[in-house]
């Protein structure tokens, strides 16, 4: 394989500090970049870490020349609940910041780049179960607008500049390594702290709210595949489609109380059931699938037990 010269923003949230070491094992540590605006003093990385406000393009531009970036993992963002509460900024962090990537792309300074869509693009209007690929789309968060109008971005930068950028429509995501960001769906990782710490949850979504899911080693296999698929198979851009599990938040709680009988949850509700309730129940990911051949691995069974075997340690040592 090529070596690659990579630079990941926002690298120290959930999806970015387990996908940099990922790609340090396929590319050396040498040639994978990660940025954010934390304080170096306080990153504990092994590898190159450089300070970078995603809206200052200069910097970016800076940091870019520097490493010979030629391809760029975008994930700084504000998350659906976060930017719901500060909506201006949200679109700002989660637009400019994606255009800035495109017109590089598109001036010939980078390659390469892939950029995470959400769920949070459907809204009340799409089919609830077994989503499409292709459907209504009519998001009812900043959050899910700057999204879409992100995927038709990267659609018309590839159809008229011809811009190599990848993309998929990520489920919630569950991992032990990184606490998660602010998302709706993130009571499906603060649960099982709870479950460990204190033997039970209050959960921000009330019962039988389905979402989809997806457990991080599944997240970060099918980054790698899909940016490592030709071109060619892919064709025209396209956020994919991405399943992997359903469940609402009392059957989660069932597979804990396999592992901790004693667990309990209760219910109150917040301002993210109307989010929740505006997005799929179910993910249809066969695009995914026929294009580059997504294939998740993990069950909710699979992921509580590996959940909280790797909380207990971690949580103990900390």
């Amino acid at each position: 394989m090529e070596t690659e010269t990579i630079l990941i923003t926002g690298a120290l949230g959930q999806i970015g500090s387990e996908l940099a070491e990922k790609l340090k094992t396929i590319y050396g540590k040498e040639n994978v970049i990660i940025s954010d605006i934390r304080d170096p003093k306080d990153v504990n990385y092994d590898g190159i870490y450089e300070v970078i406000d995603v809206l200052d393009t200069e910097r970016i531009k800076e940091v870019i020349a520097k490493h010979n970036i030629k391809t760029v993992y975008h994930l700084a963002a504000l998350l659906s609940g976060t930017a719901e509460k500060n909506p201006m900024f949200g679109w700002k962090l989660n637009m400019d910041t994606l255009l800035t990537f495109l017109e590089l792309a598109k001036d010939k300074v980078i390659d390469k780049i892939f950029w995470p869509s959400s769920i949070g693009v459907f809204g009340p209007d799409t089919p609830k179960d077994n989503t499409p690929q292709n459907t209504a789309q009519t998001p009812s968060t900043v959050y899910g607008i700057s999204k879409l109008a992100g995927e038709y971005w990267c659609k018309w930068y590839q159809q008229n500049h011809g811009v190599d950028v990848r993309s998929v429509r990520f489920p919630g995501l569950i991992s032990w390594k990184t606490p998660a960001g602010g998302g709706t769906t993130d009571y499906a990782v603060d649960i099982y702290y709870k479950a460990i710490e204190e033997g039970k949850y209050t959960s921000f979504l009330k019962e039988g709210t389905y979402l989809p899911m997806l457990y991080m080693d599944d997240a970060i296999d099918a980054i790698v595949q899909l940016m490592t698929t030709d071109a060619e198979k892919l064709g025209e851009f396209k956020s994919y489609n991405l399943g992997g599990l359903s469940f609402a938040p009392e059957h989660l709680a069932a597979e804990i109380q396999k592992h901790i009988p004693t667990f309990e949850i209760a219910y109150e509700p917040d301002f993210r059931q109307a989010i929740a309730d505006s997005w799929p129940s179910s993910i249809d990911d066969t695009v995914a699938k026929a294009d580059w051949g997504y294939a998740p691995k993990f069950s909710t069974e699979k992921m509580t037990e590996t959940m909280l075997e790797n909380l207990r340690v971690k949580l103990a040592t900390a």
